[in-house]
């Protein structure tokens, strides 16, 4: 938007913007962020004023995710910097104000960019990026510079000599003074009894009368005359050895300034940059101050003349008075005209329009509700309040036109138009058909526009126009008081008659009023009351509908709720009981280790004949291991599995994987595990593979703990000690055999050592006709010292 012109600037003022720019300025930081925000004008660009929402929009969450940015120490440095550039020299102020800054820039930079790996803000980190260190320059400063803005004794050597010589030599001359003046012969010629300075030198202050007594110098009098401030002759050395300390002093703290000065210099380009990123951050946490004090929202923007207010509320006007409108333009219809009588809220309804439109614009939040739309316009003209002049000789009307046909000449298709009592301050009828013809002009340009007028000929003007829609504001007739909301689609009524009816006026002369308005004019209001009473009804309505709705997003969130609830205690009983299953399961695995260790023990000890009376014991306990789980009892039961000899099973309880051997009876099987054979319960077997269908018979030869020489058919083969052309051959064999017995799988013990033959015998395997496939043993089967095979 360009407002470069006086007459945009006026605009501005008109529509209240530079008063929400003072609000804005109170939440910079700076002085910087303040010349900023001041200094703030609407563009008409729709990239540059989306652009403008979105920093906003990224200071707004950065403000509610971390209450604010860090700005503290940043100063306005600008002029510093350009005067040490030019070969200036810095005071300390100026210098420690350049440390701050510096530091500050880099505090908050640091502050955005880890805010940014978790929360993207790119607008913000962007404006960073230029931004450089200065860690040497605030390491320099601050060596010489202390937080008082005081050239420290430490910036450099004979700095710190010549002060420690200075406070001794004015340690010696005061000293030296007050010896004097406690001595009681020259108390009497004093005045009072102290020291004192003038000029840098230390002095006492003496008597008018006394003057000749010590010699020296005299610096100052009192203004009476009365008392002499004399430096007596013999501290007169030690005062000028004062005089000449602090002379090196000083410039040996120029020396030190100068030398600052030039390192600022150096670095001036890069400083001024930092500067500029650090006032454009300023300005735009500015705006999202401005938006958290007014609890404004996010527009939506258009560049299609579109504009949907939402409870929309005068920036400026004190929350607990104004009165949001809802407000819809540039769809259905492009002009408002807004009727009725005065001090109904229509100029301020006016200027909240083209106030929130310029606030969007300029890059700041809008005081409506989530989803107001507004558009991006090239200009907006406002023609507000009374312009009469009298130093121009010009009347109320005069006034008006005057605006108005600037506005006509330079207004666009793409311009808002604000009018205030278009074609007021002339006569009625000339004045509304003058109304009525610019109305129509801005109306075929192309124009949106809103306009109030209290001409009862434009509510019809509305009528017969595409695209133009009525509007007022409503009043109540019980309080005899405006509510300041706006009505869009009902047209404003007078209501003199009934206003005055309410306060007291006979009824015959309300009566004969009404007989002296016009036909048509009794039918535009009867209408107009109409149209009031089917709002009013409406309303009625919807609010009845906005009850039901939030009743029913209640229930909805109370469903919600529930379920929610549901399924975390659902997740926990799941959870208690899956690591109730994992500890039963990991108890059972325990014991069946113990027995196996206990039947290996056994084994070693009493060769290939394990005691019957030992074996039961330990099968019990095997069986006693398998843990026993809860079922739920409204669980649907599952068909029974039907299990015979030689199927392939999983004994659940434990997790592993066998043959059935045999029925024991309607309840319980005998099952091969490994080199263990155990009674198992069926409801414990899952069926994995039924046995072929060539078998008519379960295999007659089973393996047992108890071996010996005439077992007809075993499942494992023991190959310990052979070599690998020995063992090859037991395999064949032993493979012919579990085949023609029809063993699933069978295991293979060759031991651990060196692993040859384990090599070879699992190479042999892998060519054999009735071998399908073979692995290692699992760690209740014997590990590396056993190969599993399974036959066809």
């Amino acid at each position: 938007m360009k407002t470069n012109s006086s007459y945009n600037q006026k605009i501005l003022s008109t529509l209240d913007f530079h008063a929400v720019l003072q609000r804005c300025s109170q939440h910079a930081s700076t002085s910087m962020g303040q010349e900023r925000v001041l200094s703030l004008e609407p563009s008409g660009v729709f990239s540059e004023v989306k652009r403008r929402l979105q920093a906003t929009d990224e200071a707004v969450n950065v403000e509610r995710l971390k209450g604010g940015a860090p700005f503290g120490g940043i100063r306005d440095i600008r002029a510093a910097v350009h005067r040490a550039r030019i070969g200036g020299m810095l005071n300390p102020v100026e210098l420690l104000d350049i440390l701050l800054t510096s530091q500050g820039g880099r505090r908050l930079k640091k502050f955005l960019e880890a805010l940014h790996e978790d929360y993207p803000i790119p607008l913000l980190i962007e404006l960073t990026e230029p931004m450089t260190d200065h860690k040497a320059i605030e390491d320099r400063i601050r060596a010489c510079i202390d937080e008082n803005a005081n050239v420290a004794d430490s910036a450099t050597p004979e700095l710190a000599r010549i002060r420690q010589e200075l406070r001794g030599s004015e340690s010696k001359a005061r000293e030296r003074l007050e010896q004097m003046i406690r001595t009681p012969s020259i108390q009497k010629m004093l005045q009072e009894n102290l020291v004192t300075m003038r000029n840098d030198r230390y002095v006492i202050p003496v008597k008018q009368e006394y003057r000749g007594h010590f010699g020296g110098m005299i610096h100052d009098q009192s203004a009476s005359g009365a008392t002499l401030f004399i430096e007596p002759e013999v501290v007169v050395q030690m005062n000028n050895r004062v005089r000449e300390l602090k002379l090196k002093e000083e410039a040996e703290i120029e020396k030190i300034l100068r030398m600052l000065s030039a390192l600022v210099a150096e670095a001036a380009d890069p400083l001024l940059v930092n500067v500029e990123a650090l006032a454009e951050l300023d300005f735009i946490f500015a705006k999202a101050g401005l938006a958290r004090e007014m609890k404004a929202t996010l527009p939506i923007l258009n560049d299609r003349g579109f504009i949907k207010l939402k409870r929309g509320r005068h920036p400026l006007i004190s929350p607990d008075s104004v009165v949001p409108i809802d407000v819809e333009l540039g769809n259905r219809y492009s002009a408002i005209i807004v009727t009725g009588p005065n001090t109904g809220g229509k100029t301020v309804s006016l200027k909240t329009i083209g106030l929130l439109s310029l606030m969007a614009m300029a890059g700041l939040f809008v005081p409506a509700e989530e989803g107001s739309q507004l558009c991006v316009f090239d200009a907006i003209y406002a023609d507000i309040g009374d312009e009469q002049s009298i130093e121009q000789n010009l009347s109320t009307f005069s006034s008006h036109m005057t605006n108005i046909i600037r506005i006509l000449k330079e207004m666009t298709p793409k311009s808002l138009v604000l009018l205030d009592e278009l074609g007021a301050g002339t006569d009625p009828a000339e004045g509304s058909a003058l109304a009525i013809s610019i109305l129509d002009y801005i109306h075929r340009m192309g124009c949106r526009i809103v306009a109030t007028t209290h001409y009862s000929e434009l509510k019809a003007y509305a009528f017969d126009r595409q695209g133009v829609i009525n509007a007022s504001m409503e009043f109540d007739v019980q309080t005899l008081k405006p509510t300041y909301r706006l009505l869009v689609g009902v047209p404003g009524r007078s209501n003199a008659f009934a206003i005055a009816e309410r306060l007291g006026l006979a009824k015959p002369i309300i009566d004969h009023a009404r007989g002296q308005v016009g036909e048509e004019d009794q039918r535009v209001e009867s209408m107009i009351a109409t149209l009031e009473e089917n709002r009013l009804k409406a309303e009625a309505e919807r609010t009845t509908a906005e009850q039901l709705r939030l009743e029913v997003e209640a229930l909805k969130e109370q469903l919600a709720s529930e379920r929610r609830r549901f399924e975390e205690q659902r997740d926990k009983l799941l959870e208690r009981a899956e690591l109730e299953a994992r500890e039963a399961v990991a108890k059972a695995r325990r014991e069946a280790d113990e027995v196996i260790k206990e039947l290996r023990r056994l084994q070693r000890e009493e060769g290939s004949g394990v005691k019957d009376h030992k074996l039961s014991e330990l099968k019990s306990r095997l069986n006693n291991a398998a843990p026993e789980l809860k079922k739920a009892s409204k669980a649907p039961k599952k068909k029974p599995e039907v299990i015979g000899p030689g199927d392939e099973v999983i004994v659940t309880s434990l997790g592993q994987r066998g043959h059935v051997v045999d029925i024991v009876n309607a309840q319980e099987a005998n099952v091969q595990l490994g080199i263990l054979k155990m009674k198992v319960k069926q409801d414990d077997l899952q069926l994995v593979k039924k046995a072929s269908s060539q078998t008519k018979t379960p295999p007659k030869a089973t393996s047992s703990l108890k071996r010996t020489r005439e077992d007809n058919a075993k499942m494992e083969l023991d190959l310990r000690g052979a070599n690998v052309e020995e063992a090859i051959i037991e395999v064949d064999r032993f493979l012919d055999e579990s085949y023609l017995a029809n063993f699933g799988q069978v295991y293979i013990i060759h031991g651990k050592g060196t692993g040859v033959l384990r090599s070879g015998i699992q190479e042999f395997l892998r060519k054999h006709k009735h071998v399908k496939s073979f692995r290692m043993g699992a760690y209740n089967e014997g590990g590396a010292g056993v190969t599993v095979a399974e036959l066809k």
